[in-house]
Formats: structure tokens, sequence, C-alpha cells
């Protein structure tokens, strides 16, 4: 663990405490949006609400940790002698990531065998890409860590190209406004992802110390943040477009309605 300033140590923290208290608003805003939109699209959100749920846990517990790995010395932030455990980064994802996917396949309503051709494929590859990055991920060995990088990014690039291909093809009888929402989803998607591949080479092309891993650390939760909380939303915009397309007025509405 390098040693880190203050403004390093407490910009990581801020940033960690920033997601949890993010993930546990995505969560709730999910699951309490339901009503608001189809019977069928209120899989996708309570999927859009468990995703943050599980994130704000492990974040909570990744924060526990780092703060417990360092103590201040003479205005200098270092190792404590008690481990950082960022495995719970890779178990979170391990569960998170799929269920992304997922979500976002959950929300069209396709046939049932589209939909569960693209979640298998999507999911079953979201969790190897994890299961392959982590042996690389806690690896010293430079060698090693190249190895597994170059073997995880095979699904991330099958999960890519699905949904550029198969993904496309099987949205595209949505409204054009669905169909620029699932877009931009998608897009998100693409962008927070790129990032994780790309942070993991940083101790692979000479980057270490404190600037290497403030930049890990905030990058990463940042990226997580956007990916969980961001695509939740679009999921929610999703889901109250075709709502609204197929006539649906609301619980609350509709219950005042048969009042009437």
């Amino acid at each position: 663990m390098p040693n880190l300033t203050a403004t390093e140590y407490s910009l990581i923290t801020n940033v960690m405490s920033l997601c949890c208290a993010a993930m546990l608003a995505g969560a709730l805003f999910f699951f309490y949006s339901r009503s608001q939109v189809a019977h069928k699209y209120r899989p996708a959100l309570l999927v859009s609400a468990l995703v943050p749920s599980i994130a704000c846990y492990h974040y909570f517990r990744i924060h526990d940790s780092f703060i417990h790995a360092y103590t201040l010395t003479n205005g200098i932030y270092i190792a404590s002698g008690m481990p950082f455990n960022d495995a719970y980064r890779y178990a979170d994802w391990l569960l998170t990531v799929p269920l992304l996917v997922i979500e976002l396949v959950a929300v069209l309503a396709l046939q049932p065998e589209v939909s569960r051709k693209l979640i298998l494929k999507l999911s079953s590859a979201a969790a190897l890409m994890i299961l392959l990055g982590y042996p690389g991920e806690i690896s010293q060995v430079t060698t090693t860590r190249w190895i597994f990088w170059g073997l995880s990014m095979v699904p991330w690039s099958i999960i890519m190209v699905t949904l550029f291909t198969e993904f496309t093809q099987a949205y595209s009888r949505q409204s054009d406004e669905v169909k620029k929402l699932v877009g931009n989803a998608r897009g998100l998607l693409l962008i927070t992802w790129a990032f994780y591949p790309i942070a993991y080479l940083a101790p692979m092309v000479g980057l270490s110390g404190d600037v290497a891993q403030c930049g890990l650390q905030v990058g990463y939760t940042i990226a997580d943040i956007v990916a969980k909380v961001g695509l939740g939303i679009y999921i929610y915009m999703i889901a109250m477009a075709k709502s609204e397309a197929d006539g649906f007025a609301g619980d609350a509405q509709v219950a005042k309605a048969s009042l009437a």
C-alpha cells in the first residue's frame, strides 16, 4: 500500500462515502418507482433497485477496509499493517455486472425466447469476465496480469459485440423515443465498462505509487456510480416511455378512477 497525502486519502474516502449514499438513494428510488410503470416492466426496475443495493453494502465494506488499512503519521497516511480487502469490489462486480445487462434486456419486454437467449449470453459473459479478471488483479507478476487481462477481454468483447449486433436487432421495432433511450443506455455501458480494462493496465505500464492508487480507487468508484445508478435511470425512463405507449395510467390514477 503506497503512502498517501491527506488530500489523496480524503478524496478516496469521500468518493467512496458518496458512492454509498448514491447507491442507497438509487436503490430506494428505483424500488418505489415501480408503481409508475406497467406491470411487465417492473421486474427490470426491481433489478435496477437490487444492483445499487448490493453495491451499497460492498462499498460500505470497501470504505471500512480502506480506512483501517491506513494510519495518519506526521501528516501522511501510511499502511497500518491491516490489509486493504479490494476483493469486495470483485465480489460486487460478480453479482452486479451480470444484473446490469439483465435489466437492460428485461425492460424491453421482448419475446421470451429472445430475452432468454440475450440474458443467458450476456450475463454468462459478464460473470466470466469478472472471474477471469480477478486472478490477474491480485497477482504481482506482470506476465500473469497480462494473461488474465487478455482472457477477460474475450468475454468483454463478446458483450460489446452482442450489444451492438443482436441486441440492436432485438429492439429495432421499438418506438423512436425508446430506441434513442436504449442507444444511450448502451453507450453508457460502453463508456463506463471501457474504463475498467484500461485502469487494469495501470501497474503493467509502469503507473504506481500514491497517484496511481488515488486515480484507480476514485476512478473505479465513479465508474460504478455512473454504471449502476446512471443505467438504472435510463431503465426507469425506458419503462416510463413504454408504459405510456401502452396506455398505462399508473396505479394511483387507476385506483382513483375506479373509485369515481
